[in-house]
Formats: C-alpha cells, sequence, structure tokens
C-alpha cells in the first residue's frame, strides 16, 4: 500500500494505491479470484439497490441495475476467456491495482 500527499497551490492531495491482486495463477485459481472480486461487487450494487427501492417497488433504479448487468457480462466474458486459456492450458497473469484519490 502506498500513499502518496503533494500539495498544489496550497491544497493538499492524497493518492492511495493498493495494490489489490498481483501474481500468476492457473485458469481455476484465477477464476476463483475474479468471480469473488465481481460477486462482491454485484453484491454491493443489488444491495444499494434494494436499500434505496425499499418501501418504493415500482422505482427500477435504472442505474444501479444498469451497473450490475455490465458486472454480469463481464462476469461472463471472463468465464469465456477462462475456458480459453483452459484449452489451451495457459497459466494467467493478474494485476489489479486501486487507487483511491481525496478529491475536494
Amino acid at each position: 500500500m502506498e500513499t502518496v500527499t503533494k500539495k498544489i497551490n496550497d491544497i493538499t492531495m492524497e493518492k492511495q494505491n493498493i495494490k489489490l491482486i498481483d501474481g500468476y495463477f492457473n485458469v481455476s485459481e484465477a477464476k476463483d479470484v475474479i468471480d469473488a472480486v465481481l460477486d462482491i461487487k454485484i453484491n454491493h450494487h443489488k444491495l444499494k439497490r434494494l436499500s434505496i427501492t425499499e418501501g418504493n417497488s415500482e422505482d427500477l433504479c435504472e442505474y444501479d441495475s444498469g451497473r450490475i448487468n455490465e458486472l454480469i457480462d463481464a462476469k461472463l466474458d471472463a468465464q469465456s476467456f477462462f475456458n480459453d486459456a483452459r484449452l489451451e492450458g495457459k497459466k494467467l497473469k493478474i494485476s489489479s491495482t486501486i487507487t483511491i484519490e481525496i478529491e475536494e
């Protein structure tokens, strides 16, 4: 984890980088890692949608539903990618860094 602090024109900006995933994986391990990350994000948006629509069943909450659909599609695309890699007997390298920045 790395935190960088910069002062620009009397404004302090902070940025943090978290190395979330970094390494080589066989297909099963890579699938498990990516599925877990995507499942957490999908569940986050489902819970957010539920809390917004609670008490108002007619609220479609389309933005959140759209993001859920994007993540489900990404999971399906990843499945296809993993299947192809498995058929070819490949190992996979996954790198993922999360950048968090304070905005004013």
